[in-house]
């Protein structure tokens, strides 16, 4: 499929995204909703492809999030506003579940639904002269796409209130002492930064790394106790795979081991 507002492209086992509107900061209007959900699910059901590194066309933006402009231009046009993503913004932050691991390669400004992507995913590597926020509610607005949910899950309470109410933005270094960012590097070292994170999941069986990440995130809503006691879906598939003969054969062999997701 030929897309006008995202770059999809599969090299090996790993799929770039980029947001592809870098004369409006990447924001993201429905038509770009639309294709952003195809591009998820595409590589949500691809088994050929094993990780995602999401990023933003250009040097000054990953995403500025909603495009207020367009939707302002159009408040009066219910076809120009319908977003087709049933996954929520972008496809991914409401009702998109993915086991797959997701990285963001944040490039720039981060802001608002911007920023509400990157925190649906897994890892997030920051370009240092990033700028991170949730700046909604000076426009009116609030984060609902997840933000206001995702972000005090991920940050101590203070810290992700103090980000919700001010409606400030915090520098990449700040983000990382804080712990929202996994690593913060040049610009010109972002991408192969990312690949090195993509590189280092892709030594490990796949079907672990999805059972790991399934448990982890469906264990953050359960006592602890609870969790542990859970079979969970992406475990029973691992223990039924190839893969799980596998690993330990090949370790025993002393060799690298030849996953096959399966």
């Amino acid at each position: 499929m030929d897309y006008k507002f995202v770059k999809y492209e599969k090299k090996g086992r790993i799929a770039y995204i980029t947001l592809n509107r870098p004369e409006v900061m990447n924001a993201v209007h429905p038509p770009a909703h639309a294709e952003l959900w195809n591009v998820w699910t595409d590589f949500r059901d691809d088994p050929d492809v094993w990780v995602a590194i999401l990023t933003g066309a250009g040097e000054k933006a990953f995403s500025a999030g909603n495009d207020l402009k367009y939707q302002a231009e159009h408040s009066g046009d219910a076809r120009a506003m319908q977003v087709k993503d049933p996954g929520g913004f972008g496809g991914t932050t409401y009702k998109f579940e993915c086991f797959k691991p997701m990285i963001a390669a944040v490039n720039g400004f981060a802001l608002g639904g911007g920023l509400e992507m990157a925190l649906v995913c897994d890892i997030i590597i920051a370009a240092d002269h990033a700028r991170l926020g949730l700046p909604e509610p000076t426009v009116g607005l609030m984060a609902g796409a997840g933000g206001v949910h995702r972000l005090p899950r991920q940050l101590p309470l203070k810290l992700a209130m103090g980000m919700i109410l001010s409606a400030r933005p915090i520098s990449a270094q700040e983000a990382y002492r804080i712990g929202l960012v996994n690593e913060v590097v040049p610009l010109k070292d972002l991408m192969s930064t990312a690949e090195k994170w993509a590189n280092d999941i892709l030594r490990c069986s796949p079907l672990s790394i999805r059972a790991s990440k399934e448990a982890a995130m469906k264990g953050l809503g359960m006592p602890l106790e609870q969790a542990l006691a859970s079979n969970f879906w992406g475990q029973q598939v691992l223990r039924q795979s190839e893969d799980y003969i596998e690993g330990p054969k090949a370790f025993a062999e002393k060799r690298p081991p030849q996953w096959k997701g399966r």
